[in-house]
């Protein structure tokens, strides 16, 4: 951040770490959400998971055309437009009366996030030229922040009373989006650094295309990323369906989840500068691999180690950027592009995955043991996100190989 001044430096922070904070309210509130959505649409598994699929397109498309937008409108606008259209995508879920139209709500919800994303990830990788491992898990700290926030807050505000009836989720989701409007003001006050960016990259999605290093990049960071947000994703569904737990208990467990994520990225930052971005990948996703089935060995008892995981998963995304930073700083903006489109396409066919595991490992079972077929489909939807987590670590073992063959360790 050198020429920079002060008062910049600092909009541009509020910018970014508030940035962040947005996008974990507004990808964290769903857990508690998605029973209601539930039982008020009449869906089940397979269907909540298309709903999360479908509507992870939302996010794929703002990722294929983010970058060039914010070449041509600039990374201010773009950063705005993202902002408003996640309140606006409050509007609509508020307003939704089926699943069609909730399914469009969260489509706009998740074209916002894409353009968040990448947006941030590419403002991140200019302004945090150096230590950057540290900086970027502390600036992804504060997802983990409001993430941990997120899911309790959800749950209580569905519970309040107003108007002589509950908030719910429509309620909820319409106050937590609605917070996305507050960053647009350092927004317009800071001088972003555009004039940083290299012109004219040398790096194209050719040069990508053609990389190993960069696909294998976009394998661990995949199975790292579906891992993280399918755990964000159903592991309340999980606790309630698989233990009975009450929704206030099962939130709470999502946020110590959380509190384990944020304290992580806060913490284990260093590490990463320390001893390198892949090994720190390739040791804590199969961390947090492990600890998800030891969870699910253990059962209920053990149900506190799904929390823990979040230790090993929550430094992977992070981490990566500050990768693909290092390795392709002059062309960074094609390179985050390339990565987290690819892995925007994972996460759809991810959240899907885990939906139709659930639904058809039950009625397999069911003729054979209908008493425990409910838990056992719920335990293989889990056990996949688990297994993700250690194919992270497995695609990363293959990367630093690849990287120590070339003499080339990031």
């Amino acid at each position: 951040m050198r020429n920079i001044s002060r008062f910049n430096v600092i909009m541009l922070l509020l910018v970014v770490f508030g940035g962040f904070l947005i996008f974990g309210f507004s990808e964290n509130i769903k857990g508690p959400a998605i029973p209601a959505m539930q039982r008020d649409f009449g869906l089940n598994e397979a269907q909540l998971g298309l709903l999360l699929s479908l509507n992870s397109l939302g996010y794929l498309l703002a990722c294929s055309f983010t970058s060039s937008l914010s070449n041509r409108i600039g990374i201010r606008l773009t950063g705005i437009l993202s902002f408003a259209s996640m309140a606006a995508s409050g509007v609509l879920m508020y307003l939704s009366a089926s699943y069609a139209s909730l399914s469009a709500g969260y489509f706009l919800l998740n074209i916002g996030n894409g353009m968040l994303e990448i947006g941030l990830a590419i403002m991140a990788a200019r302004i945090f030229t150096r230590n950057t491992g540290t900086m970027m898990n502390l600036a992804h700290f504060f997802y983990g922040l409001s993430s941990t926030v997120a899911p309790i807050a959800a749950s209580s505000m569905m519970g309040w009373n107003l108007g002589g009836g509950q908030l719910g989720w429509r309620g909820m989701y319409l106050i937590m989006l609605s917070l996305s409007l507050l960053p647009i003001i350092p927004s317009l006050l800071a001088r972003f650094p555009e004039g940083e960016r290299v012109r004219g990259d040398s790096l194209s999605i050719k040069d990508l295309l053609r990389d190993p290093v960069a696909w294998l990049i976009v394998a661990v960071l995949s199975f790292g990323v579906v891992s993280e947000l399918g755990a964000g994703s159903w592991l309340v569904y999980f606790l309630e369906k698989a233990y009975g737990w009450e929704n206030a208990d099962a939130s709470r467990m999502l946020s110590v989840f959380f509190l384990c994520f944020m304290l992580s990225r806060l913490l284990l930052g260093p590490v990463t500068d320390k001893i390198g971005y892949t090994l720190s990948v390739l040791i804590f996703s199969g961390f947090s691999g492990l600890c998800g089935l030891a969870a699910l060995a253990i059962g209920e008892k053990g149900a506190v180690l799904f929390a823990i995981s979040a230790i090993g998963i929550a430094p992977v995304y992070p981490t990566v950027m500050a990768m693909l930073a290092k390795r392709y700083a002059r062309g960074v903006d094609t390179a985050i592009t390339f990565t987290v489109t690819l892995m925007g396409i994972a996460s759809v066919a991810g959240n899907l995955l885990v939906g139709y595991m659930i639904e058809r490992v039950r009625e397999l079972f069911a003729s054979r043991n209908a008493a425990d077929s409910e838990l056992i489909g719920l335990q293989a939807g889990y056990g996949l996100i688990a297994v993700l987590a250690l194919l992270c670590s497995a695609a990363c073992a293959v990367l630093y190989l690849c990287l120590r063959k070339r003499r080339e360790v990031l």
